[in-house]
């Protein structure tokens, strides 16, 4: 046969092929990424998303597409951005950043796969039946930051004892605020201490909240566990500083912009757990009985340029037990 023939031949059995089948060929997964923040404050989380992706043979822009999205702080935004992506059929959405915005994914959607990350119980949020079998079109990893509020406080405790007033900071709009404020209250009578609830739901909150917190003569401060707090902690830490508060996080990110100290899980981690996850989805695993992953390191990192700032001797044990300490 000559190769005019063949080649005509070729043509026009791919010409025969049903247009869908010829289309799904040469289809590239799309994954949609969802975060509540805005692209400046999640390119760290983003790379570490495509590092977990990359561990299940996933590289973008070659065998995966990935259509990014950002609330920009703005959670009435999220219904929108999830609803759109839905629209674009999207082989998976990966709702990051907390409860929030994986309860407007799941209101979005009841069939395209969904992985969170969440701060919360996620069956007690009613994303899914279980850890171990999901049960729904929903999984992902769920890292339980709110509940750490006790042992922020204990460690608060132990680095300023003589704090007997400390104020916790909570974003009202984040559904596990009430939970993490109990908790803490809780584990503050047992220690003896008050604490004084103080909400900020925008970065314009920031000023009328630490005129409060002053006001009150608070020795310290907790920063509650909510992405809105992260996206605002060069703010957080300006104020703690001139206001003299030490101040305690969930994040790394905060303690480099000038925290004392943070207790919490490796959030970049976190991410990459995320990205493993989606890739499983996209090799042919059910979210269904896919098991809600728990964090894999919670990192204790202190700022001792802070703690000289505010005069603060750091204990010894709090030193040893440090996973990392910024001089």
């Amino acid at each position: 046969m000559r190769r005019r023939e063949f080649v005509t031949l070729i043509g026009g059995a791919l010409a025969g092929w049903p247009l869908a089948a010829r289309a799904q060929q040469q289809a590239m997964p799309v994954v949609g990424f969802v975060r509540i923040t805005t692209p400046e404050d999640s390119a760290q989380l983003v790379a570490a998303f495509r590092r977990g992706l990359s561990e299940l043979g996933f590289a973008e822009g070659q065998n995966v597409a990935i259509e990014y999205r950002y609330a920009l702080n703005q959670l009435d935004r999220l219904p929108a951005l999830f609803a759109e992506l839905v629209s674009r059929r999207v082989a998976v959405l990966a709702a990051t950043g907390g409860t929030v915005a994986a309860q407007a994914a799941k209101a979005a959607t009841t069939t395209v796969p969904i992985v969170f990350t969440t701060g919360d119980d996620p069956v007690k949020a009613g994303l899914v039946a279980s850890l171990n079998r999901p049960g729904g079109n929903l999984s992902g990893i769920s890292v339980f930051t709110s509940r750490l509020g006790p042992k922020r406080l204990g460690l608060m405790h132990e680095m300023v004892p003589s704090a007997s007033l400390i104020a916790l900071l909570v974003n009202p709009n984040n559904p596990d605020t009430e939970d993490e404020a109990r908790d803490i209250r809780d584990a503050a009578r047992d220690l003896g201490v008050q604490i004084i609830v103080v909400s900020v739901g925008k970065e314009g909150d920031l000023n009328g909240a630490f005129e409060m917190v002053v006001e009150r003569s608070a020795r310290a401060l907790i920063v509650g566990a909510d992405t809105l707090f992260a996206s605002l902690r060069i703010q957080i830490a300006e104020r703690a500083a001139r206001h003299s508060l030490p101040t305690i996080s969930t994040t790394r990110s905060e303690v480099e912009a000038g925290s004392l100290m943070c207790y919490g899980a490796n959030i970049p981690g976190v991410y990459r757990q995320a990205g493993v996850h989606v890739g499983k989805i996209l090799k042919g695993a059910e979210p269904a009985d896919l098991p809600v992953e728990l964090p894999t390191a919670f990192d204790l990192v202190i700022n001792l340029r802070t703690a000289k700032a505010l005069g603060l001797t750091v204990p010894l044990t709090l030193l040893a037990n440090a996973d990392e300490v910024i001089e």
